[in-house]
């Protein structure tokens, strides 16, 4: 299976919705079009900041659609499967492969803890239901545990299993995915916007970053730098983007996506309820951000 363009920075992008917490197409399309022109390497659909979560089954078919669609062709399209149960996420990921996306990212069950033979026949049966590549997407903050080395050591046996996504936010896990892997032609991609220059020099491919929906040029600009050798010139661009992410915790995940692509000039509307906007004092403090980072559009 070739997977040598599983590589680069791929966005989680948002799913702007309607008063109905519909999709809202034109705000979508206008998402596609804005990343893929900050020149990203791929795109995820139904990600953790697109709030599969809040979408029914088939509101995320129309998601993937029209990002597919939009999209044409120009970069790949991966769609993320974040049901709990075996069947469920089966049924998504036939649903992806049917849509026309090019590969797939599996997040471990929410709520439940599956031991680690239980999550590797949940994984495995996924990624038996479908031809497409897999990247899994390590999330303990979300999920309540890590997928441990030895797992991964396991998972990626599997013909399909080519790679993950790790959001640890613990760059010695990162690390050892990679070292542990590394023959196996395993992809390993960063999945916390800080770090995304130190799990490159360690060997990863690329990241899924959540900034990357806000300011993607920016994001592009670390991995290009890095693969062109320019180790000084990454981490300056690395620098520049940490403001922009720690002041994610200026609301509830995943809400600073959205407000931020809203002050921008890329409206996407509201969060998906429970969560709802940030509060003024915070918006000002966000704004104050990408305006030093002069990612505010004018006019």
């Amino acid at each position: 299976m070739d997977t040598s363009w599983i590589r680069g920075v791929i966005p989680p992008i948002v799913t702007p919705v309607d008063a109905e917490e519909c999709v809202e197409e034109q705000g979508l399309r206008r998402v596609v079009e804005h990343v893929i022109e900050g020149g990203v390497h791929g795109i995820l659909s139904l990600g953790s900041n697109g709030e599969f979560y809040g979408l029914d089954q088939e509101q995320q078919e129309r998601a993937v659609h029209v990002t597919i669609d939009q999209t044409g062709g120009r970069v790949p399209v991966y769609v993320g499967i974040g049901a709990i149960s075996t069947k469920e996420c089966i049924k998504l990921a036939r649903m992806g492969e049917g849509q026309g996306a090019q590969a797939l990212t599996i997040l471990p069950p929410m709520f439940l803890t599956p031991n680690e033979d239980e999550l590797y026949r949940h994984f495995r049966a996924i990624a038996d239901s479908s031809s497409l590549p897999v990247l899994l997407y390590n999330n303990p903050d979300r999920v309540g545990s890590n997928i441990s080395v030895r797992l991964m050591e396991r998972l990626a046996d599997i013909p399909n299993i080519v790679g993950v996504k790790d959001s640890s936010g613990d760059l010695s896990l990162t690390a050892e995915y990679i070292r542990t892997t590394r023959e196996k032609g395993f992809k390993v991609m960063a999945g916390r916007d800080l770090m995304i220059l130190g799990s490159l020099v360690y060997g990863a491919v690329g990241c899924v970053a959540s900034t990357a929906n806000i300011v993607p040029a920016l994001v592009v600009e670390i991995y290009e730098k890095f693969m062109a050798g320019d180790l000084a010139g990454a981490l300056e661009s690395q620098f520049k983007l940490a403001p922009l992410r720690v002041a994610f915790n200026l609301a509830s995940f995943p809400v600073i996506t959205k407000e931020a692509m809203n002050l921008i000039g890329v409206p996407v509307g509201s969060p998906i309820l429970p969560n709802t906007a940030a509060v003024e004092e915070n918006r000002g403090k966000l704004r104050d951000i990408l305006n030093e980072m002069g990612a505010i559009k004018l006019g």
